[in-house]
């Protein structure tokens, strides 16, 4: 029986001498404020020091204004929790144990005076036998958090300092990497209990840990979306049982199909295995449907029900197929036997306090994913193993989970402690996340062993282990033990062949950071990777955000408040300069916004667009990154308070299942046909250049039959794909209701001309309608309604007009608005605006 010990706990410094004697200095380093000093602070359990200062009125909200330079003490601070909760006597032959599923991160635990454990691990759980510390009646616990800052370093000097990319040497301990900042996230380094804490009281024989194992014959090509052949669910059942424990049982049902077994007392650990025949197959969203079946596991002993466990699962198979060709080494990920394009996101923690997230706001984040039309998330290794809500709602969607083990752009110790710990996490882990369909692949970690090919490693680590053993050695060996149904990559990039550079574009994943970094965005056409899984650039967060966020007096590019939200190095004058080649400097800063927000959406799709057109050798694209955890400028599709930028509409149009991208070719340009549908396209293609007037100039036209999952190229006419005159004209193309723009020259270089239109705002159930016709050609027209209403959400933007053409815009909102508001020039945004401020 599972007791939850109480919410309500109480905090405190746990060194009060730390004080500075006046709270209204500034506190630069570890020094602690004398209002915090020595009081007891109310606290919330799950949670973290940060949020219960915040809750009590002590701090002001870390995401705000300055307030991350402010509150740099907290992480030099050492922290003490206590509580006290009430237990019954235990009965003869009970077992008492306390169970912490989330600690961050150094931290001694006392129960009664007594101290019961020491623990340095945020990634697992931890469990204790407390009969001999536990006391019918009133029991104190105290959990005691090391100064997480301090004791970094100190485990740093203690297993020899290594190569990593931050201030802090976080590769250190295992706890959250990004929690000591990244180049998108603050340095708010946290402590606390963040995740549930209770008395677990049972008899007998319990379930140490359950692993199902889900296989299925698919036939012959694994190619129907109906049920095929026979299901198995093995059951792998680790036990732990009470002093003087009898016989059990266990069964288990699987959609009406039922399997048990006896189990001799003190038998560590059974298989069990239920079969289904015919399950229908689980497959990621745009492929077909996502069944979920319910499985019961059932522990009993002596006539009574001892334990029991509950998962959904489905039926599917994963493979990475990493095939030699006469390329290189394809990454082609495969269910059901089918080859799936990855449209894919990088995900990050989606709140730095993570005991936040909860699962609504899981499964709003996974529906906007689906809405961008992306089907596989890269969990990456900076972060988190996310909690059981991430990965049901992306079950639930049609998500694929890419999963890396928690290490990123780091070197780390081989040896003990760490190495106990990885094996420790790594364990659970598995176990944990092995019944959900969603995960496809168990992966190293992020980019260590390109980081030891190229980043200076090897002089600086001389005989030092810096991780590669984790990588080829342990971790494979976890997953083949524990989760033998799915494939488990070394790292990200990687290549397959120990020759081959791991960032190579012909083998393997593929990281591209050379463009953003050094090279503006057109450079993406100088690659065609097999797999990308990381690539992006950078954009503010939306306007409401922002102003959220940021003082009104220092709403400006280069402001103080601004500069600590951009935390990519060099990152504003990376962003002007890959603006500069496509748009005039602005000149005021919500032009500035407008304009990099609009730059940031090109550059990804324009990527998007060109790794799509070469399909038969490009697998995937992950782009970094799908959310922010705070506000901030960063590569995020989706701000840190859930907002949608201009990326999101950018990543759901160059997502699309069928796609018209216009791209060169050695013969000229070509209009590439991509068809990401189990139906043949069969369409008249219509490509047309026009004058930026919309007057015709010359067309082309011809049928086109494109068959399913597949890809074709047309080469335009050179009457087409010529301009006479460059700068005022344009390529349309068209096939049904799907449509392509290219433009032969950047903006800044262009005719475009002043914007102009009509406008209707009609209000509807749920918001208003708001329908735009051009009077003049209209370059990418965005509505940004957060600018009047912060909760406003509109379901497209980035639109093309020819001159008479209308397009339809659906704001939700809840708010009464000012219809004339949504036509404003402020918020009804176009490129064009750009070339006449």
């Amino acid at each position: 029986m599972r007791l939850a010990l109480p919410a309500d706990w109480t905090l405190r410094v746990a060194d009060p001498s730390s004080a500075t004697p006046d709270a209204h200095l500034p506190v630069p380093n570890s020094a602690v404020p004398h209002h915090v000093s020595g009081r007891s602070i109310p606290a919330r359990v799950p949670g973290s020091v940060h949020t219960d200062l915040l809750a009590a009125g002590l701090i002001t909200d870390p995401y705000l204004t300055d307030a991350e330079d402010r509150l740099r003490w907290i992480g030099h601070t050492d922290w003490r929790y206590s509580t006290t909760f009430h237990a019954e006597e235990l009965r003869v032959g009970e077992r008492a144990d306390l169970v912490f599923e989330g600690l961050d991160t150094i931290v001694t635990i006392s129960l009664n005076g007594s101290e019961l454990a020491r623990t340095a691990n945020m990634h697992r759980s931890y469990r204790f036998d407390v009969r001999a510390h536990l006391v019918a009646g009133d029991n104190q616990l105290v959990v005691t958090f090391d100064a997480p800052i301090e004791a970094v370093q100190r485990r740093s000097e203690e297993l020899g300092p290594r190569p990593h990319v931050n201030s802090f040497p976080y590769n250190a301990i295992r706890k959250m990497a990004c929690n000591y900042g990244w180049d998108w996230g603050p340095e708010l380094v946290t402590s606390g209990i963040w995740k549930s804490v209770f008395l677990d009281r049972w008899e007998t024989v319990r379930i140490a840990a359950l692993r199902p194992l889900v296989t299925v014959d698919q036939g012959p090509t694994g190619a129907e979306p109906a049920g095929v052949g026979q299901g198995e669910v093995a059951l792998h059942v680790d036990l732990e049982w009470a002093d003087g424990a009898e016989p059990a049982e266990l069964s288990a049902e699987v959609a009406g199909s039922y399997a048990n077994m006896s189990i001799r007392s003190g038998q560590p650990s059974v298989v069990l295995t239920v079969e289904v025949p015919d399950p229908q197959l689980w497959w990621p969203h745009g492929y077909g449907q996502q069944p979920l079946y319910p499985l019961e596991v059932v522990l009993s002993a002596g006539g009574r029900e001892r334990d029991r466990r509950h998962h959904d699962i489905g039926f599917r198979s994963v493979t990475v197929d990493t095939a030699l060709d006469d390329i290189g080494s394809s990454f082609t990920l495969r269910i059901n036997g089918r080859p799936i394009f990855a449209a894919g996101a990088n995900w990050i923690p989606d709140d730095c306090f993570p005991h936040r997230i909860g699962p609504d706001r899981y499964a709003r984040r996974v529906d906007q994913a689906v809405e961008a039309g992306i089907n596989l998330l890269r969990v990456w290794g900076g972060g988190l193993y996310e909690s059981e809500d991430f990965y049901a709602a992306c079950d639930r969607a049609g998500v694929l989970v890419w999963q890396d083990f928690l290490f990123a752009c780091a070197a780390y110790s081989e040896q003990e402690p760490l190495r106990g710990e990885v094996i420790a996490e790594a364990r659970e882990a598995v176990t944990r996340l092995v019944s959900h369909p969603s995960l496809a692949i168990w992966n190293g970690g992020n980019e260590n062993i390109w980081a030891h090919w190229d980043w200076g490693w090897k002089e600086k680590l001389g005989d030092l282990g810096w991780g590669i053993d984790y990588y080829q050695e342990v971790l494979p060996a976890i997953v083949a033990e524990l989760d033998p149904t799915r494939p488990y990559c070394p790292g990200s990039p990687f290549s397959p062949s120990p020759t081959v550079h791991p960032n190579d574009p012909t083998t393997g994943s593929m990281h591209i950071w050379d463009v953003w970094n050094q090279r503006d965005y057109t450079g993406y056409a100088d690659y065609v990777p097999r797999f990308l899984s990381e690539f992006g650039w950078q954009g503010p967060p939306t306007w409401a955000t922002l102003r959220r966020a940021i003082d009104p007096d220092q709403m400006a590019a280069d402001s103080p408040q601004m500069l600590l939200h951009q935390k990519a190095e060099d990152g504003n004058d990376k962003l002007a300069r890959g603006l500069a080649p496509h748009l005039p400097a602005p000149s005021n800063f919500s032009d500035w916004h407008w304009a990099n927000s609009l730059n940031q959406a090109r550059a990804v799709q324009f990527g998007i667009e060109h790794f799509r057109s070469f399909g038969s050798r490009c697998a995937g694209t992950v782009v970094w990154q799908l959310n922010d955890c705070w506000p901030v400028t960063s590569w995020a599709a989706i701000d840190g308070d859930g907002r949608r930028k201009p990326l999101f509409y950018a990543l759901a149009h160059a997502y699309r299942a069928r796609l018209l991208t216009v791209q060169p070719r050695p013969d000229g340009l070509a209009v590439v046909v991509v068809n990401n549908t189990d139906d043949p396209w069969q369409e008249s293609l219509s490509a047309r250049r026009l004058d930026l007037k919309g007057v015709e100039i010359n067309s082309q036209h011809q049928q086109i039959d494109v068959a399913p999952r597949s890809s074709a190229t047309v080469m335009l006419h050179e009457t087409v794909g010529v301009p006479g005159h460059a700068a005022g004209e344009l390529l349309q193309v068209s096939a049904g209701a799907v449509q392509g723009w290219h433009f032969f020259v950047q903006d800044k270089d262009s005719e475009l001309p002043p914007p102009e239109f009509r406008g209707a705002v009609t209000a509807v159930p749920g918001g208003y309608r708001v329908e735009v016709t051009a009077t003049t050609l209209l370059k990418d027209l965005a509505l940004l309604a957060d600018k009047i209403d912060p909760a406003a959400e509109v379901d497209d933007q980035l639109v093309t007009l020819l001159p008479g053409e209308s397009a339809v815009f659906l704001v939700r909102t809840t708010a009464t608005l000012d219809p004339e508001s949504l036509l404003g020039s402020e918020v009804l945004r176009s490129a064009n605006q750009l070339l006449h401020p």
